[in-house]
């Protein structure tokens, strides 16, 4: 959809930019941050040119756009930044409009558009779309804004730090109405920001940029999980990941290798398995690893003469998790089901470890105490 080639952006010895190269898909949601002066909303405007580039190409739809007539781009894409840019003599009905009608787009549908696109973002058309700007509050203001920039039914929508300057309450607000809009409606949204938590509420990607170069392209979870370097691990903070459990994967803090034995042993050969490893439960597999039940000591005094194989006695219904389960998610199945235990999986129902309340306690406390540290 939009693609970097070699974008270098200088003013007079002062290059801002240096040998950009990124790819953005149709539909992704992509957050650009980092530092003041990095580079990051040189890069966005590039894209609509407000902004010339130096030296290299940027592609939207395989097509470069120094050979497309600037007005027409930047009708095709939608914009939003932080002081709204609202005109102040116009209404909303006459701020959102105003790309459509220079399109000259049919007057019925115009208004019906910006009534939808209104209760899109959450203003009653009736209310507001007779007052000027300088009738709303900030956030209210920005609410306009993101209906402008969808008036057009762009593509690719830009958003320049459209929040930073709204109060905590209104912009979490905000941020959720973005969050859901951008699922419904699937657009390409390049969105800048200096705040981390911000971009990983919002981000497919994110793009951290320093001195003018990509530090780290990735997913949120990529990006909490692997920080490309030390800069980005400052950037993001050391114990980030750990404030968003919704990245925390069962394959993260699980206990690798649990005691796994076959359907075949005897009770006896259990409980002396059991014995040996310290532990009050086993998990049965078949020789493949797929996980097959489970036999507890409740499941072992069923049978006092011990003569019976752990088949005939093992839990077969079991509760399990997989692998890319959040934290969120396991601590929900366990409490819902009462259990102080639950097996990891991988797709094909092989055994990959296990996690119990006593392991995950442990992990918890452990991460407390680095946090209290650092």
């Amino acid at each position: 959809m939009i693609e970097f080639i070699n974008i270098k952006k200088s003013y007079k010895d002062k290059t801002i930019i240096k040998n950009m190269n990124l790819k953005i898909n149709k539909g992704e949601f992509v957050v650009f941050i980092g530092p003041s002066g990095c580079g990051k909303t040189t890069s966005v405007k590039m894209i609509n040119k407000l902004i010339k580039i130096t030296s290299g190409k940027i592609l939207i739809e395989g097509k470069d756009i120094e050979k497309e007539d600037t007005i027409a781009l930047r009708r095709k894409i939608g914009y939003v930044i932080q002081q709204t840019g609202l005109f102040p003599h116009m209404t909303v009905k006459e701020n959102i409009e105003l790309i459509p009608r220079l399109e000259k787009l049919d007057s019925s549908e115009i208004e019906e558009k910006t009534i939808e696109l209104l209760k899109m973002v959450g203003l009653n058309p009736e209310e507001y779309m007779d007052r000027y700007p300088s009738e709303l509050s900030g956030g209210q203001q920005q609410r306009v804004g993101v209906a402008r920039a969808f008036a057009t039914d762009p593509e690719i929508i830009l958003m320049d730090e459209p929040f930073s300057a709204l109060d905590p309450i209104t912009r979490n607000g905000l941020q959720e109405e973005l969050f859901n809009l951008q699922n419904e409606l699937k657009k390409t949204i390049v969105f800048v920001t200096h705040d981390m938590d911000e971009a990983l509420k919002l981000a497919d990607k994110i793009c951290i940029m320093g001195n003018g170069e990509i530090v780290q392209y990735d997913t949120p979870e990529n990006i909490l999980r692997n920080p490309a370097n030390e800069y980005v691990e400052e950037f993001i903070g050391k114990n980030r990941i750990w404030n968003n459990p919704e990245y925390i994967k069962a394959k993260d803090i699980m206990i690798e290798d649990p005691v796994a034995i076959s359907s075949k042993r005897t009770i006896l050969q259990g409980i002396e398995i059991m014995k040996n490893n310290k532990v009050d439960s086993l998990l049965i597999t078949d020789k493949e690893g797929h996980l097959e039940g489970l036999v507890t000591l409740k499941n072992i005094k069923k049978d006092p003469n011990k003569v019976l194989r752990l088949e005939e006695i093992m839990e077969q219904d079991i509760i399990a998790v997989e692998e890319d389960d959040n934290l969120i998610d396991i601590l929900e199945t366990m409490n819902k089901n009462n259990i102080g235990y639950v097996p990891v999986i991988k797709k094909d129902r092989k055994l990959a470890g296990l996690i119990t309340r006593s392991s995950l306690l442990s992990i918890l406390s452990e991460q407390f105490i680095e946090m209290e540290v650092n």
